[in-house]
């Protein structure tokens, strides 16, 4: 074979090509920075790309004089520089020696120390973000007139909850003027009482929402005394307008869907509300039943009515013990009377007197028991069981029986 290169010998020949064009050793390239990486050797490796393409970039630490500001992604910058191949890999890439912001990346820059002269003013800090109201009944919105990012709020507003109204400032958005006409719309729907105020407008380059990142706008936020939501450009689009605003939404959509709270959900949330409180209600009005009840109950059983029901029936259980005492005690006398007038029948007079005796009186109604004291013609009175005799004493005579000393004892004669 003839002609057989190594490949160290045609990345020289191509690099060698390089070198000898005068327009690629001092070329100035504009694109936006990816893939920056700051190498511990103090080394910048990084990207710069446009629409149609990348080409791949290095500043070397001893070229770092060419560099006023900290390179980050989506700066757009113009990169004075040479392109050579790097042998090694075969690759070609721009070797930086100065880079400066373009246009865009001048405002980019102007942003970050906006934002970074903001941030230390505490215009950022979340003690000072006023919290979104749950239940707005009145929205304002600080938009152009037109446009998609109105309709979206209108929109999303409209189906979420028709009864919030809506009260809309046509501010310019973009270009000479933005920025004070985005300033009279916060302050007119503050005078006007609104609960929560939108600010926003839809996507575009940083240009066109640079209205959104200026001072005047931001003290004019920080100021209001109403909430407001920042709502500017996509999601991926970020402003001094959603640092300092009391909640930022990715989305003018999005910012509807936290302003205007969901009607359905709410009056379904009320009625299980209502059946909460409902069925708590009638709990407690059944458990205060049941301790009105038992109240009722030991307050029956404490009144003087109840005691007074107990002392008699206690007075009367007394009463029938009493009784059944007393009978008892009757019934013992009458029975012990009984036998003392069994007794006394054995020892009556009469009693005797109706066994055939008979009882004996002289006229001085003394008992006759011996006929001394009957003298000749004494009249004496003789009781017997039927009747009584008057007799007079014709003559007495002394008689002896057995038994006669006894009978003395017994009459108590000695």
């Amino acid at each position: 074979m003839k002609n057989v290169y190594t490949v160290k010998q045609v990345n020289s020949y191509i690099k060698n090509m390089f070198t000898q064009d005068f327009m690629l050793n001092r070329i100035y390239v504009k694109g936006e920075v990816s893939n920056c990486k700051y190498h511990t050797s103090g080394h910048i490796y990084f990207s710069l790309k446009d629409e149609s393409g990348t080409i791949a970039c290095v500043m070397f630490a001893g070229s770092r004089s060419g560099l006023s500001f900290r390179m980050q992604e989506g700066q757009q910058v113009i990169v004075l520089g040479s392109v050579s191949v790097y042998e090694r890999d075969g690759k070609y890439q721009l070797y930086a020696r100065e880079i400066v912001l373009d246009g865009a990346g001048l405002l980019y820059e102007k942003f970050e120390a906006l934002k970074k002269e903001l941030a230390e003013m505490g215009m950022f800090a979340p003690e000072y973000k006023q919290p979104i109201p749950k239940y707005a009944r009145t929205v304002g919105i600080v938009t152009a007139p037109t446009g998609a990012a109105v309709r979206d709020i209108i929109n999303i507003s409209t189906r979420r909850n028709p009864y919030v109204q809506l009260i809309l400032y046509p501010a310019q958005v973009q270009g000479e003027g933005a920025v004070q006409s985005i300033v009279k719309g916060i302050r007119a729907l503050e005078q006007a009482h609104v609960d929560v105020i939108i600010v926003g407008r839809g996507g575009g380059s940083i240009e066109d929402l640079w209205a959104f990142n200026e001072e005047p706008m931001a003290r004019a936020i920080f100021d209001c005394r109403i909430p407001v939501i920042s709502a500017v450009g996509h999601e991926t689009d970020t402003t001094i307008a959603d640092y300092v605003a009391d909640l930022r939404a990715p989305t003018p959509s999005a910012a509807a869907e936290l302003a205007v709270y969901e009607y359905r959900e709410v009056k379904e949330n009320l009625y299980a509300y209502e059946d909460t409180l409902r069925r708590l209600i009638l709990d407690q009005v059944s458990r205060e039943r049941t301790r009105t009840e038992k109240y009722a109950l030991r307050l029956k059983l404490a009144h003087p009515r109840q005691k007074l029901n107990e002392k008699r029936q206690y007075a009367a259980e007394l009463e029938s013990t009493l009784r059944g005492r007393m009978d008892m005690a009757l019934t013992r006398e009458k029975h012990r009377l009984a036998l003392c007038v069994e007794k006394m029948k054995g020892l009556s007079p009469l009693e005797k007197l109706s066994r055939g005796y008979s009882y004996i009186q002289d006229e001085k109604g003394k008992n006759v028991r011996s006929i001394s004291q009957a003298g000749q013609d004494s009249v004496l009175t003789m009781f017997l069981a039927d009747g009584k005799i008057r007799a007079r004493v014709d003559s007495t005579e002394k008689l002896e029986y057995p038994g006669k000393q006894e009978e003395e004892k017994r009459f108590g004669r000695k």
